[in-house]
């Protein structure tokens, strides 16, 4: 798909455009195979290879099928990828992108039910669940680098008939937020002084310098990192060093939306999918700059080689 035309993208668009499965699957391989088709079982891209196999119903043949003569198998774009053996429709998984990434806060798997008409609460919620597995990005090749703020926060439920505060219910999420860039979030089952440097040593580039609040965690992190502190137990939320700037407005302003996406949309996110969820509000914070066309693109490009199934292979 060209630049200007997912750049345009809205969700009247995609229903337009790509009202039948056929044409939803030439806009995906437009998208997976940019610079050519690539055999997802050998890797083979040489095109004189590939051999297209007509779409036959009767036979059971679907569309889009392809045939490479160096590995002797066949294919489809959605092979290797998040939508294989799925039944669901692809016009329907293009919108359901579409609606993952440019919902502010989210959207429910109940409502994408509703609006998809999907035949149940569980296909919805595989669904939006292989979506955000593919907006994780399982190992990062490079740093966060310049002015770097870090925070930690609870997210979870209240227990009945306990005192506000109690985290007894709540699972601890760190986001370090490059000033005026890229948040990476992850769940943190223990807020210690040693775990939270070494997310920092394994996320950020030395010399880098790192805004937090008063945590005595943090405490420690020089010489290699120019580290400065608010106070918030003073109300001290910016503080003027020279000129610069000392606040993890940034980051809380992130944990904020995550919040009101957990309150007013998912109601309840486990311990064991809120790394999921964390993927999903990082993708869309680091594609803020973007239209909504050309932020479901983005995501569209990482599903290679990613596959969610019910039940996990040992």
């Amino acid at each position: 798909m060209k630049k200007k035309e997912s750049k345009d993208l809205t969700l009247i668009k995609i229903i337009d455009q790509f009202p039948t499965d056929e044409t939803a699957r030439e806009h995906l391989e437009s998208i997976r195979w940019k610079g050519g088709i690539v055999c997802p079982h050998c890797k083979c891209s040489d095109k004189s290879k590939f051999s297209t196999i007509a779409a036959n119903p009767k036979k059971k043949v679907r569309a889009g099928l392809r045939w490479c003569s160096a590995c002797q198998k066949q294919f489809t774009v959605t092979v290797g990828t998040i939508f294989e053996d799925s039944h669901i429709p692809l016009r329907k998984w293009l919108i359901a992108w579409y609606m993952v990434c440019s919902s502010k806060k989210g959207i429910s798997s109940l409502q994408l039910q509703r609006n998809l008409e999907l035949g149940s609460y569980r296909t919805a919620l595989f669904m939006t669940h292989r979506i955000r597995f593919a907006l994780k990005d399982p190992s990062f090749s490079d740093k966060l680098q310049g002015t770097i703020e870090a925070d930690e926060t609870y997210v979870g439920g209240h227990l009945p008939n306990v005192r506000r505060g109690c985290k007894d219910n709540k699972t601890p999420v760190v986001a370090l937020v490059e000033r005026g860039g890229r948040v990476r979030s992850q769940v943190m089952r223990h807020v210690t002084g040693k775990n939270l440097k070494k997310v920092i040593r394994e996320n950020v580039m030395i010399c880098s310098e790192i805004h937090t609040d008063e945590h005595h965690g943090y405490w420690g992190l020089g010489p290699k990192y120019m580290h400065r502190a608010v106070k918030h137990s003073a109300n001290e939320y910016v503080r003027r060093e020279g000129g610069i700037m000392v606040t993890t407005n940034s980051a809380e302003s992130f944990f904020s939306l995550l919040k009101r996406g957990v309150i007013g949309t998912f109601h309840h996110i486990s311990e064991q999918h809120l790394p999921l969820y964390l993927a999903e509000f990082d993708h869309r914070h680091n594609c803020r700059e973007m239209t909504d066309g050309e932020r479901t693109v983005n995501g569209l490009q990482k599903v290679e080689g990613k596959r969610l199934t019910y039940r996990q292979p040992a």
